[in-house]
């Protein structure tokens, strides 16, 4: 492992982060501050971007720097080492966050911190020399492990030395290194004639009162830092929410506070905001500067957030209300964007990049997908286009319902309509209760489900409302549309067409075809329509309507595509929906390239979409930061897509509408490099290869015409007439064009390798 890591050193590490980052001056936000002094809310980047590095290393330092607002703050929690150097270590002990446990094993110790129990590797009992063999590893368990052992503990000065723009030091244990015959009184004032500190913090009253007067405070800062409001400040034997209420004793010492997020915007016990505290325009009032910390993006956010960070963070620095004066965060790039991109951006601001963004089921990521109320937040949210995935009753009335399954959507299983429950291997695998199976007025009497797809990682979406919202047959969803002006169009997708007409004579695209003309949707003047199907012979069917969008989407990942695939294509659908794998392949969660599936398509005169969008930082890669708006944008920049499917219109929306999409990106609008990430990782650490995903052929996509229905004779005996196991469409497929040779494909493999 040592000889390994010896490849792998600072030096390139630097070489590689400067690769991965386009640096530019910052575009400016166009709000008007209601900080304490009229300026930006600062980034103070907690261990430079520990949200994905290790806390503290000098790779997240820098990484912070390069990624974030040019005014960006470093903090660096200080502990003393047992000859009395200060280190930056987010604990006292350093089990949690370094190799120590590995290193130095058995030489743990048990004393009292704030006069509670702790056993643990402590900083006061390793000289710093020791600590050299130590190295740091990520301290927090869902966060990769990928890039531990590889950077060693950082000096306060060695921090000091990267000259960042700013350096914040929080000093939270004065009291236990006292205990241990340390100052840190003397250490930092010794410091500050070496090093500029710009802010000085600490929970402990007595250390910033002893400090004070030897500071000069337009250069360094002093910050009260407050913890949870029922626990004791040792100096004044007060609880810190007592002190939240005496800004005029604070204001003896301190130019500033720290306070967690929960003292401006509690949450009740179902995990929902509150309304806000009045304790921003208190400290204002006294003089005051306000920081908060508790910034993290892969922690779940109150519901009211939609695990959209840059929603959270708008909601303390652009509220109308009040901003503060700076957030502590583990992911400075998303402060740094909201700060300067979105601030201050209303509603109906200009569009700063052609992107449509179509909703999936509606805005199915904040209330059940396909009922009114999913739609109506879509809308609201700034959808370009909301879908209708039909799916027909067995008294043929079409209606939105993202699965033709209703296990998936409704509580069908605890209804009185439990034994309808069938086995049809050609659309599904295992027992399903099928729309077909009911009424619409059946259907309408069923209670919708919220889709949780991240609940194994236990992330659940708005509790309040899993179960609120009425379905829409596709007559009642053409209508909202229609009368819905800043919606461009409707998106119309159809499943399982062969099937519903050979087996259970429901005739859906003839269906379909009508409603539309019914609805008026044949106007060319009217709103856009797109019929959006995996089938190739769906399509064909609307092929006459030559003011329709014609979508075919590819089921699979895939890593690259035919020509004759692409002829195909363009002979009967204008463009494609494709996964987000088949843009970025990833392994274990790192990008490890880009595929040329995009331009292959975009060369043919095809339009791309790529889905699905979720919000939940579970859903994204390692290089998207845990940030859905960094995910959009480098589909969007760094592919140049056409469109997205979201589950979250909103964060679409307002992507394509913030200020620093112009022609000199800053870095934190700059899209991720596909493969970077992994280049910063040991060679003994990388993840395991993933094996490549299919090549797209000319097989896979050409059908024949959709059946007509015959009515099936009735079966000796009795019964229902067995079905065989056929594809899932009901459908054989075959090649049009199927001899580009194994040769080729080779070839294509390789380059993308």
């Amino acid at each position: 492992m040592c000889n390994l890591r010896s490849f792998f050193t600072p030096l390139l590490a630097v070489l590689l982060l400067q690769s991965l980052v386009v640096v530019v001056s910052a575009q400016g936000s166009a709000s008007t501050w209601q900080t304490l002094t009229g300026n930006p809310p600062l980034v103070i980047a907690r261990g430079g971007f520990s949200g994905l590095f290790p806390d503290s290393s000098s790779v997240a330092f820098q990484f912070a720097t390069l990624t974030s607002l040019p005014d960006v703050v470093l903090w660096c929690d200080v502990q003393l080492t047992k000859d009395g150097v200060g280190i930056c270590a987010p604990d006292l002990r350093l089990d949690n966050s370094t190799s120590i446990a590995q290193v130095m094993k058995n030489k743990d110790k048990l004393y009292l911190v704030n006069g509670v129990p702790t056993r643990g590797w402590f900083t006061v009992d390793f000289t710093l020399n020791e600590l050299s063999l130590v190295f740091l590893t990520q301290g927090i368990y869902s966060r990769s492990e990928r890039f531990d052992n590889s950077y060693p503990i950082q000096t306060v000065e060695d921090v000091a030395n990267l000259k960042p723009p700013g350096l914040w030091l929080n000093i939270q244990h004065d009291a236990f290194f006292k205990q241990h015959n340390l100052s840190m009184r003397s250490y930092i004032l010794s410091l500050s004639r070496r090093v500029v500190i710009n802010h000085l913090s600490s929970p402990e009253a007595g250390f910033l009162r002893s400090i004070v007067k030897r500071f000069n405070l337009n250069i360094t800062k002093l910050v009260f830092r407050f913890l949870e409001p029922n626990v004791i400040e040792p100096s004044t034997n007060e609880t810190y929410g007592s002190l939240s209420r005496n800004f005029t004793f604070i204001k003896t010492f301190a130019s500033g506070i720290l306070i967690p997020k929960s003292y401006i915007w509690p949450l009740d016990a179902s995990n929902y905001l509150l309304p806000h505290t009045s304790i921003v325009l208190d400290a204002h009032k006294a003089g005051l500067e306000v920081f908060v910390s508790d910034f993290y993006n892969d922690v779940p956010l109150s519901y009211n957030y939609s695990y959209d960070p840059v929603t959270e963070y708008l909601s303390f620095v652009d509220n109308g209300d009040f901003s503060v004066d700076g957030v502590l965060s583990d992911f400075p790039v998303t402060p740094s964007a909201t700060i300067d991109c979105f601030s201050g951006l209303g509603k109906n601001a200009t569009p700063q990049v052609e992107l449509l963004v179509i909703s999936k089921n509606g805005a199915s990521g904040d209330y059940p997908g396909c009922t009114d109320l999913a739609y109506q937040k879509a809308i609201l949210d700034g959808a370009d286009v909301i879908d209708c995935p039909v799916q027909i009753s067995k008294d043929g009335i079409p209606f939105c319902l993202g699965s033709i399954n209703l296990y998936d959507s409704t509580t069908v299983a605890q209804s009185s309509y439990s034994n309808r429950a069938q086995d049809i291997p050609q659309i599904k695998a295992g027992n399903g209760i099928f729309t077909f199976s009911l009424t619409w007025s059946e259907i309408q009497s069923l209670t919708p489900v919220i889709s949780n797809p991240f609940s194994k990682f236990e992330l659940s979406r708005n509790p309040k409302f899993r179960n609120s919202g009425k379905f829409l047959t596709l007559s009642e969803f053409l209508a909202l549309a229609k009368s819905t002006s800043s919606l461009s169009g409707v998106l119309i997708s159809i499943e399982n067409a062969a099937y519903l007409i050979q087996k259970e004579g429901l005739l859906v695209t003839d269906k379909v075809l009508d409603i539309l003309s019914k609805a008026g949707y044949d106007d060319p003047t009217s709103k856009k329509v797109m019929i959006e199907s995996t089938n190739s012979s769906v399509l064909m069917k609307f092929r006459d309507k030559k003011s329709y969008e014609l979508v075919y989407r590819i089921e699979e990942d895939i890593q690259d595509t035919q020509d004759a695939a692409l002829k195909d294509i363009k002979d009967f659908a204008d463009s494609v929906v494709i996964s987000k794998i088949s843009v970025f392949p990833e392994s274990s969660l790192f990008l490890t390239g880009v595929t040329n599936v995009v331009p292959k398509l975009q060369s043919h005169g095809l339009s791309v979409y790529v889905e699905t969008f979720s919000n939940e930082f579970v859903s994204q890669a390692w290089d998207f930061f845990s940030d859905s708006t960094v995910e959009i944008n480098s589909y969007v920049m760094g592919v140049n897509i056409s469109g997205v499917i979201t589950e979250f219109p909103l964060t679409s929306a307002r992507y394509k509408r913030n200020r620093c999409l112009g022609s000199d990106l800053p870095p934190y609008m700059s899209p991720a490099q596909p493969g970077g990430l992994m280049q910063l990782i040991s060679p003994y650490a990388l993840p395991p290869a993933e094996p490549p995903n299919p090549v797209l052929t000319a097989t896979d996509v050409v059908e024949g015409p959709l059946p007509s229905y015959k009515a099936s004779p009735p079966v000796p005996g009795g019964g229902a007439t067995a079905v065989p196991p056929g594809p899932p469409n009901g459908l054989p497929k075959f090649g049009a064009c199927i001899f580009l040779s194994n040769l080729a494909t080779l070839i294509a493999i390789l380059l993308l390798l």
